[in-house]
């Protein structure tokens, strides 16, 4: 298996090489030469597996070639091993048609553990193979960063720096990075949004100099090897609801389209998905898009949900590379134009193939907080304001069609605990094993807006410089 960037211009990769550079040399992102083909006799039988051993079965064909299947047994029964749950993403039922998937069993409560565990492993056994060490500088919204550090912490070889919008995550975000105690991680506050921290991230991935002198590499979902461990998931739960005899659907609340696309992945493998139903909160730009063809850049506005505060979601170019028929060009035409101009505008013919599988939409913070308290009077189920928006999207459906709908938990609702207990009344409690986040010091640093401070200071730290 080789690996292209959307845009055309960088080099075929094979899978170590994908998961050490991250983002391609040309500003695009890898993606698989061609989808692995699954038969549905093959998923009936994968129907009956583990998660850890149904994850061997997905990521094997695009990773073979560089890890052997005993060793990548070995990095999968390690990875969810450390979940809460044996099932580790179990499905509970909302409704006739509508059925809750918690992605958030892992390590730090949300479903970035479902990737970035396999991604910290990925990158012991491939450094280790290769004798190398890394520079890793990421940028959340919330979830990433603890999920990443957590996948990183301690390991040989690696540096790992997280940016995050100073004062727009959750205290239980913030803490979970900031409580770390590990000489590897360090944690950025920068003065801006998360869209700002992506760009500061992506501008040093295109200083060649700097990124080559630092062995730059990434923990986002520009990463493909994190896009490729979440497509698993949608295979287990559609399994489990009668795949692949039976259609479903996925309801997936979202900011930076990867945990969306990998679903799309997943149906490009041959798993039957009716449809793509995805969620944003106030900052709308993706359900504007697949509602009325409009994706236009407007200022974040801080929301009870700020894992989905983002403007520019990078992992969408995967998805815009199948649009446009897979031409580099036109893609690398269409996202400077975006940036350019602030908006994206498609053909009527490419609007209309976007939108065959995809719909959007949007819930504010007052309607979350009422859906919030409608899913725990109903069920009595807390969820986090993220979750709430599909399961509000999923509520709205047309429950006749037979369908079954699947909504995407995507973080423990004590992650979100004021939000949750102004909702529902009562106060969602963090597992024992984080208990202690609110009891011991802080430790990060105030960052400017500006890419040669990041760049001084990640030198200043101890960057593993590449001679």
């Amino acid at each position: 298996m080789k690996y292209v960037s959307t845009r055309g211009q960088a080099p075929k990769l094979d899978f170590d090489d994908v998961l050490l550079t991250g983002l391609a040399e040309d500003g695009g992102l890898y993606l698989p030469e061609f989808w692995p083909q699954i038969s549905k006799e093959k998923m009936q039988d994968w129907a009956k597996l583990s998660y850890a051993d149904l994850a061997v079965e997905v990521m094997e064909p695009f990773v073979h070639e560089c890890i052997d299947r005993k060793t990548l047994t070995e990095l999968c029964h390690k990875a969810y091993g450390r979940f809460r749950h044996e099932a580790v993403t179990p499905i509970k039922q909302l409704g006739s048609q509508v059925w809750l998937q918690e992605l958030f069993q892992g390590p730090t409560l949300a479903f970035k553990d479902c990737a970035l565990q396999m991604l910290g492993l990925f990158f012991e056994h491939t450094l280790a193979k290769k004798d190398r060490a890394i520079t890793i500088i990421g940028a959340t919204s919330g979830d990433t960063g603890s999920a990443a550090i957590e996948a990183c912490r301690d390991r040989q070889g690696i540096e790992i720096f997280i940016l995050f919008p100073d004062g727009k995550v959750s205290e239980v975000q913030r803490r979970q990075m900031t409580t770390v105690d590990s000489a590897n991680v360090h944690c950025l506050a920068v003065d801006g949004t998360f869209d700002d921290c992506q760009d500061l991230v992506k501008a040093c991935f295109n200083d060649l100099d700097f990124r080559n002198k630092v062995g730059l590499s990434a923990v986002n979902s520009i990463n493909w090897a994190r896009i490729m461990a979440q497509i698993v998931y949608y295979f287990y739960s559609a399994l489990r609801l009668g795949a692949p005899e039976r259609e479903v659907q996925f309801a997936v609340p979202t900011g930076n389209f990867g945990n969306v696309f990998a679903g799309y992945a997943a149906k490009k493998m041959g798993l039957p998905i009716a449809k793509f139903l995805v969620g944003s909160n106030r900052n709308d730009i993706l359900s504007r898009f697949f509602n009325a063809n409009d994706m236009s850049i407007r200022s974040v506005e801080p929301s009870l949900s700020p894992s989905m505060d983002i403007q520019i979601s990078s992992n969408f170019e995967r998805y815009l590379y199948f649009v446009l028929d897979e031409d580099g060009q036109a893609l690398a035409e269409a996202m400077t134009t975006f940036r350019k101009d602030g908006k994206l505008p498609l053909s009527n013919s490419a609007f209309t193939k976007a939108t065959e599988f995809f719909e959007g939409f949007s819930l504010d913070d007052e309607g979350t907080l009422k859906e919030i308290k409608r899913v725990f009077e109903q069920n009595q189920e807390l969820i986090d304001p993220h979750t709430a928006v599909s399961t509000a999207h999923a509520d709205s459906l047309d429950k006749s069609t037979g369908i079954p709908t699947i909504v995407l938990a995507t973080a423990h609702p004590a992650k979100f605990g004021e939000a949750v207990k102004k909702a529902s009344g009562v106060t969602p409690e963090l597992p024992p094993h984080l208990s202690h986040i609110f009891s011991i010091p802080e430790n990060y640093k105030l960052l400017s807006n500006d890419l040669s401070m990041l760049q001084a200071l990640v030198m200043s730290e101890g960057a593993a410089t590449i001679s």
